[in-house]
């Protein structure tokens, strides 16, 4: 028969609250040049990173003005992989779009 302990299990919730930490979070970004469609950045955003038809254009606009645009902001896991899918439909459909991540 065990022994209850009341304290033991408060003692050990806070032990895991304080070393938990959250992962660091990146920046996902665009890169404007002059062979990718608008209207495939447009796709792109709405595609992989779930933006509304508003949102794509409004950050695509951001891409060809400003020379980048945020997509989203993601664990380093995620963010990675949304830049390779990125990559790999621009590849795919003969697009030279650049993506990148940086900390956030």
């Amino acid at each position: 028969m065990s022994e209850h302990h009341p304290d033991f299990g408060e003692e050990l919730q806070s032990g895991l609250e304080e070393e938990l930490e959250e992962p660091p979070m990146f920046k996902v970004l665009l890169h404007n040049d002059d062979y990718t469609t608008m209207e495939f950045v447009v796709e792109i955003l709405q595609k992989v990173f779930h933006k509304s038809p508003s949102e794509a254009t409004h950050i695509m606009l951001l891409v060809h003005k400003n020379g980048t645009g945020v997509c989203g902001i993601f664990p380093a896991e995620i963010a990675e992989t949304k830049v390779e899918l990125v990559h790999h439909l621009a590849r795919k459909n003969g697009f030279p779009l650049q993506c990148s991540m940086e900390e956030a």
